[in-house]
């Protein structure tokens, strides 16, 4: 699709000309015209990579389609909606060098635009060009202080049970493969499997033991298909997207322990397999570990198929039945599909008893400057995004800094100065990795939980590099050991104390626990730099800088409230990705744009008080 002459040009009798009357000095859409779209003018050099120059019929201007998707986000509205506003909003088009009466597209192109933009990996344009024109205005430096925090995204997909996320992703596997599968190659068991999953549900009263039964059979139909697809001249259709997503969800629900799959019986009737003990289906914990989903090419061949003329009806045998083992809840991982309709949205909590809070989704890590003058009455915040990541669910609040970090650093920033966080950031070992930069990390550290009452470890005196520690009772660690995992190489320490203290010491009851006869305490290799940390976070000093970080509850409101930040419109992290970069240009121009009003604003009171005042 070849590009259209563009030109930043107003024409003579176009509303630009009659902007004096129409738009005021601080109108924001004038506003938007003198700051804004200029950079996107400047960004179609990069916009012309996503199509190609000399070919196709010509393509809408892309320029006037990074400035939609902004203004849209701007003002809150979808696409068939933001393009009546280009049909009769003078507002719209003069923000965007357009004149009332230009054609105007169809909605669909708004998601073609931003499909292109995915295919291009260019999702991060507007967000940057944004970023750009603020560093060049000078109201954003490369290297400023920022406070980070993260919010949960719902995905667009509910949450499902195990048996229905099996059946369903087994159910659009069948769907895909019908579309490349002539009705004369298909196998023996397609009009059984197809009943059962496509034609049928599950009776969503059904005791636990039938939904684990269930369970099991669809584990057994899963390796089936998978079988099949294994075989000889099957490379095309195990490579498309719902096979794949089949070879997925089976290894992370299923393991083949040995045998092969259990004959079918006739149509209609259920089928029996062999096989583990499975957990309730209501039970869906998260866990840090995953089996890998079994090789397609390394599947063994159970049974000679050889294709026919017509479907085949009759019943087929085959030798044997699978021993397939479901795995508990220990076994699954955390970054398990949830919904194959986006594999993408992964489980996730926050909180624990009454606050607990679970959603399928993701998670969005937010960067904001941190500006420490003090503001006048009614001026507008200085503060502007400088980051905003978007990741699984189930990843830690500290991986996501280190993408936000690895996402700044590609657009030109460089790492924080001063950050300021909360404890879900704050571990020995970043702190003393942020010390070794030269740079701060504030926040609170991590406190581990007490068990039984007792004292934990930051109620010690430790001293890791001297290798003693002072307990509660003021009793000295009598022996430090230091263990290393030869697997990760992580290094801890060991301390204890002698029998004789503790069993003399006043306040054994509330160190030791039942049947324990004297006090071990394993630290961390950094565990220095976390003590002295949960020790300044109570002074006056270290409190005053955290209120720093506070204004960022009030970013992420404003995102969530203001912006729909919350929930995905799209499925899939990439589609997610570019709406949250949208989002964050939006926020940013909003900022941007108030900014400069108020100051226009304030150029007018001053001239004005200086009339008056002239004699």
């Amino acid at each position: 699709m070849s590009l259209p002459t563009f030109s930043t040009q107003s024409e003579l009798f176009s509303t630009a000309g009659l902007s004096t009357n129409l738009f005021a000095e601080a109108d924001r859409y004038r506003v938007f015209a003198k700051l804004v779209y200029p950079p996107l003018a400047k960004a179609r050099a990069a916009l012309e990579k996503c199509y190609c120059p000399e070919n196709g019929r010509a393509a809408i201007e892309p320029v006037l389609m990074l400035g939609v998707s902004i203004l849209q986000d701007l003002d809150g509205v979808p696409d068939r909606q933001a393009v009546e506003m280009l049909r009769c909003h003078a507002g719209w088009n003069f923000a965007l060098n357009r004149q009332l009466g230009d054609g105007v597209f169809h909605p669909s192109s708004l998601v073609n635009f931003r499909n292109r933009l995915l295919a291009h990996d260019q999702s991060a344009l507007g967000f940057k060009t944004i970023l750009d024109a603020l560093v060049e205005a000078g109201l954003v430096s490369r290297q400023s202080r920022q406070r980070l925090d993260s919010t949960q995204m719902f995905g667009r997909v509910a949450r499902m049970g195990r048996l229905d996320g099996v059946r369903e992703t087994l159910r659009l596997a069948l769907q895909e493969l019908e579309q490349n599968t002539p009705a004369e190659v298909r196998p023996k068991f397609w009009v059984a499997l197809w009943e059962r999953y496509v034609d049928s549900q599950v009776d969503y009263r059904a005791s636990g033991e039938t939904l684990g039964r269930k369970l099991a059979e669809a584990g057994s139909d899963c390796w089936l298909v998978l079988q099949w697809l294994g075989e000889p001249g099957q490379s095309e259709r195990s490579s498309g997207v719902q096979a794949q997503l089949l070879q997925r969800v089976f290894g992370e629900q299923f393991e083949v322990l040995a045998g092969s799959p259990s004959p079918l019986a006739q149509e209609k009737t259920p089928v029996v397999v062999e096989a583990a003990p499975v957990e309730s289906e209501k039970e869906q914990p998260v866990q840090e570990t995953a089996a890998a989903a079994p090789d397609l090419a390394s599947i063994p061949e159970v049974n000679q198929r050889e294709p026919s003329n017509q479907l085949e009806l009759s019943p087929p045998v085959r030798p044997g039945p699978v021993e397939l083992k479901t795995k508990g809840k220990g076994e699954l991982s955390s970054d398990r599909v949830q919904n194959p309709h986006d594999p993408d949205a992964t489980y996730a909590t926050k909180g624990q008893g009454e606050q607990k809070k679970e959603h399928v989704g993701y998670k969005v890590q937010v960067a904001e400057t941190v500006q420490e003058e003090t503001l006048a009455s009614g001026e507008p915040t200085r503060n502007f995004l400088v980051g905003i990541v978007t990741h699984a669910a189930y990843e830690s609040d500290e991986l996501g800094a280190e993408k936000m970090e690895q996402e700044q650093a590609q657009m030109g920033l460089e790492k924080p100065p001063v950050q300021y966080v909360d404890a879900a950031y704050v571990s020995a070992k970043r702190l003393v990795e942020v010390h070794a930069e030269g740079r701060e990390l504030i926040g609170p550290a991590q406190c581990s939980g007490r068990k039984e009452g007792r004292f934990i470890a930051a109620e010690f005196d430790i001293h890791v590099e001297e290798r003693r520690g002072v307990c509660p009772a003021g009793k000295l660690s009598t022996q430090c050991s230091r263990l290393e995992e030869q697997s990760t190489g992580k290094v801890s320490y060991r301390l204890e104390w002698s029998t004789t203290d503790c069993q003399n010491c006043p306040l054994r009851s509330q160190c030791l626990g039942k049947d324990q006869r004297h006090r071990t305490l394993v630290v961390g290799e950094h565990h220095t730099a976390l003590q002295a940390r949960r020790q300044e976070e109570h002074t006056e000093a270290f409190q005053q800088k955290m209120k720093h970080r506070n204004a960022i509850e009030g970013t992420q409101s404003e995102l969530v409230r203001g912006h729909g930040l919350r929930r995905a419109r799209s499925r899939g992290l990439g589609k997610v990705r570019l709406q949250n970069y949208f989002i964050g240009a939006a926020c940013n121009v909003k900022r941007w744009v108030r900014r400069e009003i108020w100051n226009l604003r304030q150029a007018v009171s001053s001239s004005v008080a200086e009339a008056q005042a002239t004699p």
